[in-house]
């Protein structure tokens, strides 16, 4: 008696059920502006971040003096 043969199929990730629903929501205009958009709030968070580094430089060089 031979084993049935086995079967194994990718359970597809969270991330990528998400972007097919995306894909089937949207259009290519809308995926594009979103995620243009958070590029944007990704890059402020990043000139947040060396705006505060560069405060805290200028802190301790006039604290020196």
């Amino acid at each position: 008696m031979q084993a049935a043969p086995v079967r194994a199929t990718a359970i597809p990730s969270f991330t990528d059920a998400l972007r097919a629903v995306e894909s089937l929501l949207m259009s290519s205009g809308q995926r594009t502006a979103r995620r243009n958009a958070w590029t944007s709030v990704l890059e402020d968070r990043r000139r947040a971040k060396d705006r505060v580094e560069a405060q805290q430089v200028l802190e301790r060089v006039a604290t020196r003096s």
